[in-house]
Parts: C-alpha cells; sequence; structure tokens
C-alpha cells in the first residue's frame, strides 16, 4: 500500500469503540495527511486524524498496542 492509499472499512480502537475509515485527505496548509473517520456510536459525526497519529503504536498497562486497529471490510449501505 502506498503513502496515498490507506484500507478503508472498519477499525477498533484501542479503547475497544468502533470507527470507520472513510479515506484520506490532504490538510490545505501544511499538506499532512489526513485520516477521515466515523465513529460506529453516538453522533457519528466526521473527525480528523494525522495519518502518522492514527497509525502509530500506544502503550497500555505496560503493553505496545496500536492505536486502531483494521476489523475488516464495511458492506456498502
Amino acid at each position: 500500500m502506498s503513502q496515498d492509499e490507506i484500507q478503508l472499512g472498519r477499525y477498533r480502537h484501542y479503547k475497544n469503540k468502533q470507527y470507520t475509515v472513510l479515506g484520506l485527505v490532504c490538510h490545505s496548509e501544511t499538506q499532512e495527511q489526513l485520516v477521515l473517520y466515523r465513529p460506529e456510536y453516538g453522533e457519528r459525526r466526521l473527525w480528523v486524524r494525522p495519518r502518522a497519529m492514527f497509525f502509530e503504536d500506544v502503550i497500555v498497562d505496560g503493553k505496545r498496542l496500536p492505536r486502531f486497529d483494521f476489523v475488516g471490510e464495511v458492506d456498502s449501505e
């Protein structure tokens, strides 16, 4: 997968909530790549997070975990 691609679909956050990644977008001033995603709970409003941060690992109870972990593709609605 190239730097300009991302696997679309459902991801699980390390705190165990589900999110759907809709694509990559680009910051208009810095050209930084941002992940566009939507929670699958609550208001389901759209969010963006820097790509590097989205895919970084976090330390939880001394264990290294991915911040978001791919779960699978989402059926088109």
